[in-house]
């Protein structure tokens, strides 16, 4: 399997918000009391087979890049893994410090996932979800594994 990554397009916007409302419950993503939309997101697209098959987005400010999203629609393929590896690239290219992002207590694989790749647990925000669900009501009380979700995670990797 041949997986392909490419820059973020404006034609691919669309496609992005339907990631979002099918994984992120909604065409936003809220992290630390800030609303995230594709239109204004950088980020790469994986292809197999000229099919989208992973997706990944990050904002970047005072040399600093926060992560938003990363999905896979092949599990244990390698997806999520190339994609990060190109997004590294491009941040030492561009000279960020530090690669960051949030995820929440129930999301157990992602916390192996990024532990795994070099992360760094270095925050946790107790009960950070109620503020996130005032901006996103659709944010779900309970979680993965039927897990409450209440708590953001911070991860970073320093370059």
């Amino acid at each position: 399997m041949i997986i392909r990554i490419r820059k973020i397009k404006p034609s691919d916007i669309k496609w992005i918000k339907f990631v979002f409302n099918q994984r992120w419950c909604g065409e936003f993503i809220v992290t630390r009391g800030k609303i995230y939309k594709p239109e204004n997101l950088d980020g790469f697209i994986a292809e197999v087979n000229g099919k989208n098959k992973g997706l990944i987005t990050f904002k970047i400010l005072n040399k600093e890049m926060e992560l938003i999203s990363l999905d896979s629609f092949l599990k244990k393929k390698g997806i999520g893994t190339a994609l990060l590896n190109r997004t590294i690239a491009f941040a030492k290219k561009n000279k960020i410090k530090r690669i960051w992002l949030i995820t929440t207590n129930d999301n157990l694989s992602a916390l192996e996932f990024w532990q795994k790749r070099g992360f760094n647990l270095v925050k946790v925000y107790p009960n950070a979800i109620e503020k996130s669900r005032r901006l996103k009501p659709k944010i779900p009380l309970i979680g993965q594994k039927n897990i409450p979700l209440r708590d953001e995670i911070e991860l970073e990797i320093k370059l």
